[in-house]
């Protein structure tokens, strides 16, 4: 990353000391709208388990089946596959997804072949007629219920957060840094006290 200088001085690496150096874990975690991480990814949606908002849980089982109609895949290829068409909203685990797919082999279901050193899952007639007989898109339930719209609304406002505290962090006296920290700390404990507020 290339050092820009503000005012004379070297630039501050994300929430960072000069030339990069850390001072410690950011505020809110990895920077916004990264795919993958935080709010805003993926057309707003949020990645990885959890981030997206409260979505349910989908059939692991019948979206095993429904992927493997379309082509033989490994087991992290599934993963991925599955959070990429929720949005985020749902990754079922590698506990979960490994698993199934040994009980759909004992089944009769699927098979499996070692490629490259990685085991490669695919239908057998009888795994075949099951999944043609399911859902096309099992996954689709997990994204259901999750206010998207609120989703994108969280991210450009802790966007906004994220530019304010790396410009206080890269510009300001130590004091001033001090001060924004000190924000960041009241802000934390203000959005607790929302949660135990009575109705």
């Amino acid at each position: 990353m290339s050092e820009e200088v503000f005012e004379g001085r070297p630039a501050f690496g994300p929430f960072g000391g000069p030339g990069g150096r850390p001072m410690g874990p950011p505020p809110f975690g990895p920077p916004f709208g990264g795919r993958g991480h935080g709010f805003g990814g993926h057309g707003g949606r949020g990645h990885g388990r959890g981030r997206g908002g409260r979505a349910r849980r989908g059939d692991v089982r019948a979206s095993l089946l429904a992927l493997l109609k379309e082509r033989p895949m490994h087991g992290y290829e599934m993963i991925t596959e599955i959070g990429e068409r929720t949005g985020g909203a749902w990754r079922p685990s590698p506990g979960s997804v490994y698993p199934t797919l040994q009980l759909l082999e004992e089944e009769g279901l699927v098979r499996a072949q070692e490629v490259s050193g990685k085991r490669l899952f695919e239908l057998t007639e009888k795994g075949r007629e099951e999944a043609e007989a399911g859902a096309q898109s099992p996954w689709d339930e997990a994204g259901r219920g999750v206010d998207w719209e609120a989703i994108q609304e969280v991210g450009a406002a802790l966007g906004a957060v994220d530019n304010a505290v790396r410009q206080v962090m890269a510009t300001g006296t130590e004091a001033q840094r001090a001060k924004g920290l000190a924000v960041l700390a009241e802000a934390k404990k203000k959005l607790y006290l929302i949660l135990a507020e009575e109705a």
